[in-house]
């Protein structure tokens, strides 16, 4: 019989190894740590090693009893700072514990009657503070049972509490990438399988991939935004980049946003030819002062920015717009595409999203409108209730 090469950081056979997909690893003022029941440890689709390897302020203890556990009872007796996710009749909401967040998080890992168990079994769990929360979305474990809609799996539930008692849900919700990796692939495998199954496994409902919903769910507060540079050569004259054209545009109401902004650094050479703007036009643009006065007043306190690339936001940052909630529609792209994305005019041709017309000029109009398409489209797919047909294969 055959061997097969576990990783031996993610413990899963290299054929399904997630570490590509874990996000580098994220600090966090609080410090989660996790009690794994044994038996769960031995569970290939476990998610508590994969949250542990994506959070450097992170803990594994593996046991059921952790009596006279030198490292938990230490924890234990700070009781003020901290608090273990578990729900129970006297757990605090999670509102409740932002306005004093614990400073070490426990969270108790394994199936639900085990994780009971591990809460019975230590007195010195039993008292601490709990706090028991309400998911924003339903678990997207779709192959392990969970016994309640508001049940969700551990990763899930640390990114969640992190995302709250943190204040940038955004930054933990990388952390999923890895989960929702593995669960797809899990499924792949299992629908391209011709042997009976070894045990039985749970198939829950079909669901978009977790960045297309998000995407979705987003799509009334969603603004996309392109922006063009003045950007001198690397390697030139230590001149910072600036925006000198800006494109926005609110998908769900049809509301749009365009400013040409006057440089106010020497004007690079090659500006007028990526931009596809005449250096005229570009001079007489409006000052950057007013065009980001203008675009403040087109955002509303509750828009997320979808971008192509992290360049457009620090452009934005730059010219001195708040910063709020943003998303990268590329990587949603990517998931779509099950490969690289490319550019944003090459993504709109291969996911054929909707036509729009061209409403601003230069290539920032062309990009700003292959971009809503690709958002339409990823909308789309996002609300979809069941997988995308699959094309036949062609003969050569």
């Amino acid at each position: 019989m055959a061997v097969r090469n576990l990783c031996l950081r993610c413990r899963r056979p290299e054929s399904a190894c997630y570490c590509a997909q874990l996000p580098p690893r994220l600090e966090t003022r609080t410090r989660v740590v996790f009690l794994q029941h044994p038996r769960e440890s031995r569970v290939a689709i476990g998610t508590a090693r994969m949250a542990h390897l994506s959070l450097s302020n992170s803990e594994l203890h593996e046991g059921v009893d952790f009596s006279g556990h030198r490292r938990i009872e230490e924890l234990a007796a700070q009781r003020d700072s901290v608090a273990v996710l578990f729900p129970g009749e006297d757990a605090i909401s999670v509102e409740e514990a932002r306005l004093n967040p614990p400073k070490t998080l426990i969270v108790v890992d394994g199936t639900w009657p085990q994780a009971k168990k591990v809460v019975s079994r230590n007195p010195v769990l039993a008292g601490l503070p709990r706090i028991g929360f309400v998911p924003r979305r339903p678990s997207n474990y779709r192959i392990r049972a969970e016994p309640a809609d508001h049940c969700v799996s551990t990763i899930e539930a640390v990114v969640e509490m992190l995302g709250i008692l943190e204040g940038d849900p955004a930054r933990f919700d990388t952390m999923l990438r890895a989960f929702e990796y593995m669960v797809d692939t899990q499924l792949e495998r299992q629908s391209a399988r011709t042997s009976p199954n070894r045990r039985r496994i749970y198939f829950g409902p079909w669901r978009p991939p977790l960045e297309l919903r998000t995407l979705a769910e987003r799509f009334e507060k969603l603004v996309v935004f392109y922006g063009e540079a003045n950007a001198h050569p690397a390697g030139g004259e230590e001149i910072p980049t600036e925006l000198v054209h800006a494109v926005a545009c609110r998908p769900a109401t049809g509301e749009r946003f365009e400013a040409i902004i006057a440089p106010e650094q020497p004007l690079a050479y090659s500006t007028p030819l990526h931009v596809e703007l005449s250096e005229d036009i570009l001079r007489a643009g409006e000052p950057r002062a007013e065009a980001m006065k203008r675009f403040e007043a087109f955002l509303r306190p509750d828009d997320e920015l979808a971008v192509w690339t992290t360049f457009a936001l620090d452009l934005l940052w730059a010219g001195g717009i708040t910063r709020r909630p943003a998303s990268s529609v590329r990587l949603a792209t990517a998931r779509a595409l099950k490969g690289k994305a490319g550019g944003v005019e090459q993504a709109m041709t291969l996911l054929q999203g909707p036509e729009l017309p061209q409403w601003a000029p230069g290539r920032a109009g062309r990009r700003i409108r292959a971009l809503e398409s690709v958002v339409r489209e990823l909308v789309a797919r996002g609300n979809a209730t069941e997988p995308p047909q699959k094309l036949p294969r062609t003969g050569s």
